[in-house]
C-alpha cells in the first residue's frame, strides 16, 4: 500500500460517519439549547464587534481577536478547500459545507465563550485559554488528560496540518501557475526537479513568517487587522463579478449543488454512497475552513479584553458567518457555475479556471489576482496557526520560554519543507489532524452546554434590560 493510500483510509476512519454526526448533532443540540441565537442575535453580534469593549483583563481587542481567528481561519480552505471538496464529492459538497457551518457557528459561539470564562492568568502576567483549559478546569482536573490530547494534536496540526503544509502549498502553487506553469525554470533538489518559483516563494513566505511571529501575539493581531479586511473585501469583490456576470446561471447552479447533496444524480444504488461522500468532503472543507468546532478559534478569544464571555461569544461566531456562509459559498458557487470542478483539475488550478473563466479580464489578470488573495488568506492563516499551537505547546509543556523558541524555529522549517511534499498527502494528513482535534473539544463543548446557556441567558437578560431602559429614556 502507498503512503497516500495509507493515508487516505486513516482519513476515512477518523472523518467516517460518527465524527460527522458528532459535529452536526453538537451544533443543532446547541442551536435548540439556545433557540437559535446564532440567528435571533446576529445582530447584535455585529454591534458587539464594533463596541470595542477594552474592560477586563486580556491583551487585545474583540475586533482583534477575530481578526486574529479569521487570520487562522480565512486560507486556502477557502480557495483551494473548496475546489478539492467540489472535485472528489461533487457540487454537493457545498451544500453540506454551509449546512455544517450554520450549526458551527453556534459551536463557535460556545467555545469562545468557554475559553473567555475559563481563562487563566499565566505566571508572568498574560492571557492563557482554549480548550484545554475549560476542559481542565470546567470538567474537572481528572479530565486533564482530554485537554493534553487535544494540545496534543494541536500542535501537530500546527506543524503538519493547517498551519504550514497546506498552506505554504497552496501559496507555491498559485505562484507557479502564474510565473512559470509550464515549469521552464527549474533546478534539482533532492533528486526531484522543482520550479525557481515555487523555491524562491517558499523563501519568501518564510522570511516573512519569521519576521511576525517572532513579534508575538500583538504583532501577529496587528498584522491580521491591517491584511484580514482587505484581502477579504479584494476576493470577495472578485467572486462578486463572477456571479453578476452569471447572475441568470446562479439558480441552475443552486439546483445541481441541492441534487447532488442527496445523490439524486448517482447511478441506480449509489445514491446513498454519493451523498455520504458528498457529505464527508464539505463538512471535512468546512470545518477545516472555519475550524467550529476544531477548538482553534477559541484560543485567541481568550486574549480578549472583555468581562463578558458570551459578548465575545457572539463576536467570535461571526467567523464562521463571514468565512464560510460567505467567501466559501460564493468560491463554490463559481466553480459550480464555470464548470471547472469536473474537466480534470485540481487544487488550485480548479479555481484559478474558475476565475479565468469568469471574470471579464485577461486571463493573466484574472490569476494574478486570485494568487495576490490566496498568497494574503494563506499568510495570515500561517502566522495565526503559529499563535495556535504554541499555546498548545504552552499547555503541554509548561510554558518554557526555551522549548517556545525551538518550537518557532522548527515551525519555520516547516513552512520551508512544505512545498516539496505531494498536494494529497498535505490536504489527507490536514484533515486526520482536524478531526483528531476536534473529538476532545467537541466533548467538552456537550460537557459544559449547562454553562454556555447559564452564561448566555445571564448576558442577554443584562443587554435586554439595558435596551428596555434605554427605550424608555
Amino acid at each position: 500500500m502507498t503512503i497516500d493510500g495509507f493515508l487516505k483510509e486513516i482519513d476515512d476512519m477518523v472523518w467516517g460517519l460518527p465524527l460527522i454526526l458528532l459535529i452536526l448533532s453538537t451544533g443543532i443540540f446547541l442551536t435548540i439549547r439556545l433557540q437559535g441565537l446564532q440567528i435571533k442575535r446576529l445582530s447584535l453580534a455585529v454591534r458587539n464587534l464594533f463596541s470595542e469593549e477594552k474592560t477586563g483583563e486580556g491583551e487585545i481587542s474583540g475586533f482583534g481577536a477575530l481578526c486574529t481567528a479569521l487570520s487562522a481561519t480565512i486560507g486556502t480552505g477557502n480557495i483551494v478547500g473548496v475546489a478539492t471538496a467540489i472535485v472528489a464529492g461533487g457540487p454537493g459538497a457545498l451544500f453540506w459545507m454551509v449546512a455544517a457551518a450554520i450549526v458551527g457557528t453556534v459551536t463557535k459561539y460556545a467555545e469562545c465563550l468557554l475559553a473567555v470564562k475559563y481563562r487563566v492568568v499565566a505566571e508572568d502576567g498574560h492571557i492563557v485559554g482554549g480548550p484545554f483549559y475549560y476542559i481542565e478546569n470546567g470538567m474537572g482536573k481528572r479530565w486533564k488528560w482530554l485537554g493534553k490530547l487535544f494540545a496534543f494534536f494541536g500542535v501537530g496540526a500546527g506543524l503538519l496540518g493547517i498551519g504550514t503544509f497546506t498552506q505554504i502549498n497552496g501559496i507555491t502553487s498559485a505562484v507557479n501557475n502564474f510565473f512559470d506553469p509550464k515549469n521552464q525554470w527549474t533546478l534539482e533538489l533532492l533528486g526531484r526537479e522543482y520550479s525557481w518559483s515555487v523555491v524562491i516563494a517558499g523563501i519568501l513566505i518564510t522570511l516573512c513568517t519569521a519576521l511576525v511571529v517572532i513579534g508575538g501575539l500583538q504583532r501577529i493581531s496587528g498584522v491580521a487587522q491591517v491584511l484580514i479586511p482587505f484581502m477579504a473585501l479584494t476576493y470577495i469583490t472578485a467572486a462578486m463579478l463572477i456571479l453578476i456576470f452569471h447572475v441568470r446561471e446562479i439558480p441552475a447552479a443552486v439546483v445541481t449543488i441541492v441534487q447532488s447533496a442527496f445523490g439524486m444524480k448517482a447511478a441506480a444504488g449509489g445514491a446513498l454512497g454519493a451523498m455520504m461522500t458528498a457529505m464527508q468532503k464539505g463538512v471535512a472543507r468546512g470545518i477545516f475552513s472555519n475550524e467550529a468546532g476544531l477548538g482553534s478559534a477559541p484560543i485567541a478569544a481568550a486574549a480578549v479584553q472583555t468581562e463578558e464571555p458570551a459578548a465575545q461569544g457572539l463576536v467570535s461566531m461571526l467567523g464562521t458567518v463571514i468565512d464560510t456562509v460567505i467567501i466559501c459559498t460564493m468560491t463554490g458557487l463559481t466553480i459550480v457555475i464555470t464548470g471547472t470542478w469536473n474537466i480534470g483539475l485540481d487544487g488550485v488550478d480548479v479555481t484559478t479556471k474558475a476565475f479565468q473563466t469568469g471574470l471579464p479580464f485577461a486571463p493573466a489578470v484574472s490569476s494574478f489576482i486570485l494568487m495576490f488573495c490566496l498568497i494574503c488568506f494563506a499568510f495570515t492563516t500561517i502566522i495565526g496557526w503559529n499563535y495556535y499551537s504554541e499555546k498548545c505547546l504552552e499547555y503541554l509543556t509548561g510554558g518554557g520560554k526555551d522549548i517556545l523558541k525551538a518550537y518557532r524555529r522548527l515551525y519555520i522549517v516547516c513552512i520551508f519543507a512544505a512545498p516539496f511534499f505531494s498536494v494529497s498527502a498535505v490536504w489527507t494528513i490536514a484533515d486526520i489532524l482536524n478531526g483528531l482535534m476536534a473529538i476532545p473539544n467537541l466533548i467538552g463543548i456537550i460537557a459544559l452546554n449547562g454553562v454556555v446557556v447559564k452564561e448566555t441567558r445571564k448576558y442577554l437578560r443584562k443587554v435586554d434590560s439595558h435596551s428596555f431602559v434605554s427605550n424608555r429614556s
